[in-house]
Parts: C-alpha cells; structure tokens; sequence
C-alpha cells in the first residue's frame, strides 16, 4: 500500500508572512492561516477556528512574499511535515504544512472589491507556469463577474 499526505486548505492570513533565508542561501517564506469550521451545537451553527503553519521555499516564497498580508485568503496545496526537537531536556514536535502551490483568492482587505487572482505553481513539470499561473487580469475579470453575480440572486 502507498502512503499519502496531501492537504489542501483554503483560509485566511493571521498575518504578514515572514521572508528569511537559511545559511545555503535558500529563501523560506512562512505565515499561517485561519481555517473556520461550521458546527452545529443544538440549533444553532457555531464557527470554529482552526490555525495552520505554512511553510513556503525557494522561488514561490519570495514570489509571493509581496502579496502574502494579514486576512489575505489563500489556497494551499501541500503536504504535512514534523519537525522534531528537544528543548531543555524535553522532546517537542510541530506539525507545518509545506506549501507545494498557493493561489492568492479575493481581493486584499479594504480594496474596495477589487479582486486579483495569481498563483505560482511549483509542481513537479519544472514549469513556473500552468493552469495557476494563467493571464491574472482574465482571471480577475471573471472573479468580479462572478462577485456580481451574486449579488442578482433573489433569494
């Protein structure tokens, strides 16, 4: 049998990311994000948070560094990775997402609307391009036809 870990999560910035490089020169660009989750409790739905570390490397991290600010809504394609270390005596662990593709969604909070879309796609065809990395003004376009739309359905 083959294992698998993949995850994929769509959420919001808690804040800007941070862009550092290791000692090999490689960037490393991290932030996390804020995922809700509906339940219900009796009759009423309650929104729960759920906060998630995400790691970004190379190239894609100091790509999107720019854009990766605070209640910024993302989506992340990755995988989970833990980190083991000990810390006065004591063994501790930390479980990040390694981000393999992010997509930038909506617009920036307090644009007015505006929305962008872009990714950078950093997946294993060695092209810096693709599907996520598609005209952005098309995309943008769509995005907002898409916002108004909504906004005509009567119920």
């Amino acid at each position: 049998m083959v294992d698998l870990n993949h995850v994929v999560l769509i959420g919001r910035l808690t804040r800007d990311a941070e862009l550092k490089s290791i000692a090999s020169g490689q960037a490393v660009c991290k932030f996390s994000i804020a995922v809700n989750r509906r339940r219900k409790n009796g009759d009423q739905w309650e929104d729960e948070a759920n906060f998630f570390d995400i790691v970004v490397w190379g190239r894609q991290g100091e790509s999107l560094h720019q854009y990766l600010v605070k209640g910024k809504m993302v989506a992340v394609d990755g995988e989970l990775r833990q980190d083991r270390w000990q810390q006065d005596g004591q063994n501790r662990s930390k479980i990040e997402i390694v981000a393999n593709n992010i997509q930038l969604l909506g617009g920036n909070p307090g644009s007015g609307g505006n929305y962008q879309n872009s990714g950078y796609n950093q997946g294993g065809s060695g092209s810096a391009g693709g599907p996520a990395a598609a005209d952005s003004s098309a995309m943008a376009g769509a995005s907002i036809a898409e916002d108004n739309f909504a906004d005509d359905i009567p119920f």
